[in-house]
Order: C-alpha cells, then structure tokens, then sequence
C-alpha cells in the first residue's frame, strides 16, 4: 500500500540537523508516511548520518547526488521517488517547524485543495523576525508573481508547500539554485490547481547560522519569475 504522504527533505551539509529534522517529522506526521531524503552532494556527514538512522527506521530512504544541483534538482529527485497522496517539502535546517504539517496537509486531505502554500506573514504563532531586506524582496516578489499568475498569494517564497501527490509527480522543473518556489508557483497557476494557504511558525536562521540564500539568489528569482510567467 503506497503511503499518505511522501516528505521530501532535501539536504546540503545539514550534519548538525539532519537527525532532530527526521526526529521531529516521525513525531509529528499524522498518517501513513515515508520520508525522503536527497543530500545533494554535501560535503560533511549529513548521508553518513542519515545512513545510520535509516537503520532503525524503515520509514527513512536516502537518495544522494554526487555533486551539489541545488535545491530545484534536489527536490525534483524527491518527487519522482515519491509515492504518497500528498507531498510535501521540509527543509533540513529547521526554519520550518514540523509541527505544521498537520495543517499543511489538512485541506487537500479535506478535498478542497490540490496545493498547500505556508504562510510566514498569516502569523499564527511564533515567527522569528525576518532581516528587513529580506521581508522587503519576499512582498515585492509575491507582489509581481500576483500580477503575472492572478492569484493573491501572501509568501510566494515560503519553503513550506503541499502537493497532490499526481500533480507534482507530472511536473518537470529547469529552474537552478533557489529558483524553485517561483517556478512551482507559476506551473500550478497555469494548470489551474486550488491553492490555499494557512499559517506556519518560522524560525529563520542567520547567516552566521548557516543560512545560505544570498543577494544573487534574489536577483535571480525575479529572473525566474519572468521566465516561467511570461515564456512558459
């Protein structure tokens, strides 16, 4: 019997995380589940430490890039692999809580959805506060990607998102780097998908932290937008 939902992790030297993301997602997920690991070419012991937990947890399967593709290829690799219902995507360092996927996943359990946006800004309870600059390019992002997909989104660029497990199994992405929240967004608004959107914690890391998203990163996801909205 396939399971529910399918997790889809995707890893880069994520060693000091990796075990208490697994941890928390086995004790928070309410149904029939598997979760999927992709360490995509990471450098430190994030597969070895995947590896060694996988062996008491059969729930747990690891798939590993030999360089690092970035998180667009990385979560496309979890998504074929997938064989739940619904999927869904947890980033390995922790910004988004587990907790959440409860919610996440209610309203295309419910049969209202088809996809699940998180919400970092319909605050429900704690949320780390955001570095300004990066609150200021998140609102004009999700700004024009309303104006070119029609649709009234509040954070475009959350890393928490649920899908039917048939619709983004049918996807194939070409975006790099992080561009994929804006591709996503703009294939399931041309496919007419019921979106919703609840609130999420968020727990954002610092640079110094480990936080990898960088300047250029922004630049290139109003590149993808135009791409992906305009010339498919």
């Amino acid at each position: 019997m396939n399971p529910v939902l399918s997790v889809v992790v995707p890893a880069y030297n994520e060693e000091k995380t990796i075990v208490r993301v697994l941890d928390t997602v086995l004790e928070k997920v309410p149904a029939t589940f598997e979760v999927i690991v992709v360490d995509d070419g990471s450098t430190d012991r994030t597969r070895e430490n995947v590896a060694a937990y996988m062996r008491n947890n059969s729930s747990v399967r690891l798939i590993c890039h030999e360089k690092n593709r970035g998180k667009t290829a990385a979560v496309s690799t979890g998504f074929r692999e997938s064989r739940g219902d619904i999927v869904i995507v947890q980033d390995a360092d922790l910004e988004y809580d587990p907790e959440d996927i409860p919610s996440l996943i209610q309203p295309i359990q419910d049969g209202r959805a088809d996809v699940v946006f998180g919400s970092r800004f319909l605050v429900r309870r704690a949320a780390r506060v955001l570095y300004f600059r990066h609150y200021l390019a998140n609102r004009f992002l999700t700004f024009c990607s309303n104006i070119l997909t029609d649709l009234n989104m509040t954070d475009v660029e959350t890393g928490y998102k649920a899908f039917r497990g048939d619709i983004i199994r049918n996807m194939r992405f070409s975006s790099s780097g992080f561009g994929f929240e804006i591709e996503v967004t703009a294939r399931i608004s041309k496919l007419k998908c019921r979106i919703y959107e609840v609130p999420i914690s968020y727990h954002g890391r610092t640079y110094e932290e480990g936080k990898k998203i960088t300047f250029w990163d922004g630049l290139s996801a109003f590149y993808y937008l135009f791409r992906f909205n305009l010339f498919g």
